[in-house]
């Protein structure tokens, strides 16, 4: 895949340390890149602050660029910023058990969900594992083909190929599947 000519020139601006063209680069992203995160995580403020740290190692790495696909490029860079945060949180979570030695948090009943079907993909989502909702996110909402997505997770691409078919049949199974506390009082 080839790169738009206007995003190749405006690589090469930002390699010669022009903030102008970085600032154009991040306009033209900014609005994909909180989408991914916002579907990953759920929440503004979360995605808000991880699009901003995305902003920071741009910043920091646009002169290593080497050509390429450079929305590939970006949403590896965004991807493993995920990643990072939630073993980061995995592990001030592990601090938190060990300190107050109470169950897990995510043993709470679910809550009831009375919403649109974007609310209930955003909740099914997050009943899927980190790596394959974030799968599922890049594929659909960033467009990734799945050869590019096994490239990003440098992993056979039937393996990504098995990994979203399972998250999107659990997906199908969870959607479908009547809210029980409505069943109860009918």
């Amino acid at each position: 895949m080839s790169e738009q000519p206007e995003i190749v020139e405006l690589l090469d601006e930002c390699k010669r340390g022009n903030p102008d063209a970085l600032g154009r680069l991040v306009e033209l992203y900014a609005a994909r890149c909180y989408g991914y995160f916002y579907r990953l995580t759920g929440n503004r403020e979360v995605s808000e602050e991880l699009l901003s740290e995305l902003y920071m190692r741009l910043l920091e790495k646009i002169r290593s660029f080497e050509g390429g696909s450079f929305e590939k490029w970006l949403f590896t860079i965004a991807s493993n910023l995920f990643r990072d945060r939630l073993r980061k949180q995995y592990r001030q979570k592990r601090l938190l058990e060990e300190k107050t030695r109470i169950a897990e948090i995510e043993s709470e009943p679910e809550r009831e969900i009375d919403s649109t079907l974007s609310d209930r993909l955003q909740q099914g989502l997050t009943r899927l594992d980190a790596e394959t909702a974030e799968l599922i996110v890049l594929r659909f909402y960033g467009d990734f083909s799945f050869k590019e997505l096994s490239e990003m997770r440098s992993e056979p691409i039937g393996t990504t190929l098995s990994k979203v078919h399972r998250g999107l049949k659990k997906l199908k199974e969870w959607m479908e599947q009547p809210d029980e506390r409505k069943q109860r009082t009918t």
